[in-house]
């Protein structure tokens, strides 16, 4: 009855149902939909061949390659940590645990500006540690270690963040009976824990991949702006278009939206294979409670 009533309440008229969906689909189109239009458009206006020279320049190449391998080094380092971070927080009980969440979302608080301001203080020629850099002659701060940090600050909660709270939902039941059945902590979480977070860890990386490659506020402050050395696809689409290069600029930005379009791809994929997952896993639970069922009906033994 208490269902029913709360289903009564929730249901629209058909002419609100048809203004909200309205409203939602012109703000995606407005604001979503025909930028990335425009993104392509301008960069193949001027035809395939100035999109390829634009994409193969060696500026452009350098800016790639400096994106694919900070990427390549941040995003694992802070898979390990977010697999490490949620298990810790949803496996664990110790003191601090709700601070630790709590510094886990600070980059999200965190102004990208801020964070390169902050590392900038930190590696740079007149910031703590930077006396003993120079003396070392190692190089943090306008070289890939400094944009690799800050990258890894910008993206740090991402895999944490989608693993918690399926970990949570999931419990500790099942790692428990795999300790009691004698199984070590390595094995509990390759053979039961990870099986059933894969999802959610795949999910995680792919928003963490597709953040470090369009960083731009904190790696505009850390990497000096060295064209062909230090910048990365999104700072050399800025100086691309402060230079009036426009249908380069577009052409190096059109290769970003197209990373964003396989994010939302792979997003939906994993999202649908969830669901079916899940819908598979609950089908499988209630045959086997309705075997068991049958199966006491037909022993009569107490």
């Amino acid at each position: 009855m208490a269902a029913a009533q709360k289903n009564l309440a929730l249901r629209e008229p058909v002419w609100v149902q048809w203004l909200l969906t309205t409203v939602a689909l012109a703000f995606l189109v407005l604001f979503l939909v025909i930028p990335l239009i425009t993104v392509f458009y301008e960069a193949f206006r001027q035809g395939l061949g100035v999109y390829w020279a634009a994409i193969t320049e060696p500026d452009a190449q350098s800016a790639i390659r400096l994106t694919l391998l900070t990427v390549a080094i941040a995003v694992p380092i802070n898979t390990l940590f977010g697999i490490a971070a949620a298990w810790a927080i949803t496996k664990h009980r110790f003191r601090g645990k709700q601070f630790l969440t709590t510094l886990i979302d600070l980059p999200f608080a965190v102004s990208p500006i801020v964070a390169g301001l902050i590392y900038l203080l930190l590696y740079g020629a007149q910031g703590w540690w930077g006396g003993w850099l120079i003396e070392n002659d190692l190089r943090v701060v306008f070289a890939v270690p400094g944009i690799v940090l800050v990258i890894m600050f910008g993206t740090l909660p991402f895999v944490a963040r989608e693993l918690i709270p399926h970990m949570q939902e999931q419990g500790t039941d099942f790692e428990e009976a795999a300790v009691s059945l004698g199984a070590s902590g390595l094995q509990t979480f390759f053979k039961v824990t990870l099986p059933a977070i894969k999802w959610s860890l795949l999910y995680g990386i792919i928003l963490c991949n597709a953040r470090a490659m369009g960083e731009f506020g904190a790696v505009t402050v850390v990497s000096g702006n060295i064209r062909g050395e230090t910048n990365t696809m999104p700072l050399h689409v800025e100086v691309l278009y402060n230079e009036y290069q426009l249908a380069a600029a577009f052409a190096v930005a059109s290769l970003l939206a197209g990373l964003a379009l396989v994010t939302i791809v792979l997003k939906t994929l994993i999202e649908w294979k969830t669901e079916r997952d899940r819908r598979l896993d609950e089908i499988s639970f209630q045959a086997h409670y309705e075997a068991s069922l049958q199966a006491q009906k037909q022993d009569p033994r107490p």
